[in-house]
């Protein structure tokens, strides 16, 4: 088990130990105890009995008592598109607490750097920031955010994350850095009026000698997007990506169906293994079944595509569900959803999901207003505010607490059928890689598997390359983190995975 000291006045330290963050709950309750007492009584924490349903309101008057000592506005930077989820968050505070929170959107790939220039530049530009999740640790090892454990316990409520579906990413060695804002994991669409079609039924099972039905397995799904793919009649067997932003995340659930780590303890890869070389040797063939444009479209061309043209099935989030499900769409009511496919492990299918986004509010090293933005970021994850995030039809936040699910207008956006599926995708998911260096452990990948796909390297070698680049990257870095961070995240699988996976 590993400690991370926390300081929390001088001369006085307390050891909270670095668990997964379902641990980590029960184990917290006695640091907030103690650490509260050390505290001035303005602004108390949270008792755990308080309902979670009204911690907004709590969160209100902890603000407002900031406020009273000078805070009158907060800056948040965020990412393009995620707008008219926060818009409302932002009204209410303002509202409410009499503090406005101005924002400064960026591109969605740019939201890091800026932070990061924050930093090196020495500016306080913004208080708060919404980077992707698996970009949290870049920014932490280079100190442009600030861990949140005192803040939290002062103010979260000892249970505020037993209806949170997924809380790994807010996490890196022990330590809490962030709350996540969008549940993002991985799922698929399919035509149901394919699928259901009786010709199409009886002409699959003649062929293949199994029924068509939605696919358990990779391979099954592989067979039905080649059974579907007829070009000459305007129809593709899927809309998969294939474009370097999106490629990795595919290979990286396939290799996993394969029933091995990607990456053994000491956290060398494990890509030029058999299983590797299989799992894109996999990919390149169902390439083949894909619409031509799958290499070139943007996510949002994607989207447009897959909801207006013959294709047999894709892979998303929930915000391609709102996209599919808006008025006018072709094929809203066209469309069922499952969680990813999988792979038979021992005689055993293990099917899990794949959270690979996410977002998430981050408190900046140089803001002037720390703990106000820290109250600001949980109140815009508590329950009730966080919903009206969910709510917005045109922004991309999609549920990622239990109340989230039982909301008409969230029901709406998204339509119950897709819920279940998307809640059955939380509570299953495969996390995303949170380690230092991600982008560039992920480029080794992506760059060698377009490569393979284009056919300019074998999938063998293109594995042995990444592998090397790995290899070299983790050298630089130091094995020892990078091992004890993957080890954390190991604990984080869904327990099928920690069973069957060797």
């Amino acid at each position: 088990m590993y400690y991370q000291l926390l300081f929390v006045q001088p001369g006085i330290k307390f050891v909270l130990p670095h668990l997964p963050p379902t641990l980590m709950n029960r184990r917290r309750a006695m640091f907030i105890s103690l650490a509260g007492l050390m505290y001035p009584p303005v602004a108390a924490k949270a008792k755990a009995d308080d309902s979670l349903s009204h911690l907004h309101r709590q969160i209100v008057q902890q603000a407002k008592a900031l406020a009273d000592s000078g805070t009158s506005s907060l800056r948040l930077l965020l990412p393009k598109g995620s707008e008219k989820n926060v818009q409302p968050i932002i009204s209410r505070f303002a509202a409410e607490t009499g503090i406005a929170v101005q924002i400064d959107v960026v591109p969605v790939n740019q939201v890091s750097v800026t932070v990061l220039i924050d930093k090196l530049s020495g500016s306080s530009n913004f208080d708060l920031a919404l980077p992707a999740t698996f970009e949290l640790p870049e920014l932490i090892e280079a100190g442009a955010i600030q861990p949140l454990d005192l803040f939290a316990a002062r103010y979260q409520p000892e249970d505020f994350q037993t209806t949170s579906l997924y809380s790994v990413g807010d996490y890196y060695n022990g330590r809490l850095y962030g709350y996540q804002t969008d549940g993002d994991a991985y799922l698929m669409f399919f035509r149901k009026d394919w699928l259901n079609d009786k010709d199409e039924q009886a002409r699959f099972a003649d062929r293949h000698g199994v029924e068509l039905a939605l696919p358990q397995t990779w391979e099954s799904l592989d067979l039905m997007m080649d059974y579907f793919n007829r070009p000459n009649e305007g129809r593709f067997g899927g809309a998969l990506f294939r474009t370097p932003d999106f490629i990795v995340w595919e290979w990286w659930m396939r290799f996993h169906s394969k029933g091995y780590w990607p990456i053994d303890d000491d956290f060398q890869p494990r890509f030029e293994s058999d299983a590797g070389v299989a799992a894109l040797e996999d990919l390149i063939r169902a390439t083949q079944s894909l619409h031509p444009h799958v290499y070139t479209d943007s996510l949002f061309e994607n989207w447009r595509r897959f909801s207006k043209e013959n294709i047999f099935c894709n892979i998303g989030w929930g915000g391609t569900q709102k996209f599919l499900n808006k008025p006018g769409s072709l094929v809203s009511n066209k469309i069922v959803h499952d969680v990813l496919p999988g792979g038979i492990i021992d005689g055993e299918l293990m099917r899990v999901s794949h959270f690979n986004w996410g977002w998430n509010y981050t408190v900046s090293n140089q803001s002037n207003h720390a703990e106000l933005a820290y109250l600001f970021s949980l109140f815009a994850v508590s329950p009730a505010i966080s919903t009206f995030a969910v709510r917005e039809a045109e922004g991309f936040f999609d549920p990622f607490r239990s109340e989230h699910y039982d909301d008409t207008a969230v029901q709406k956006s998204y339509s119950k059928a897709f819920l279940d599926v998307h809640r059955r995708s939380m509570l299953h998911a495969v996390p995303d890689f949170y380690v230092k260096g991600q982008a560039e452990y992920f480029d080794a990948l992506r760059t060698n598997i377009i490569q393979a796909i284009q056919g300019e390297i074998s999938s063998r070698e293109a594995m042995h390359r990444a592998s090397d680049h790995w290899r070299y990257t983790t050298q630089r870095l130091g094995e020892a983190r990078q091992a004890k961070q993957w080890a954390f995240l190991k604990m984080q699988y869904p327990e099928i995975c920690k069973r069957l996976l060797r």
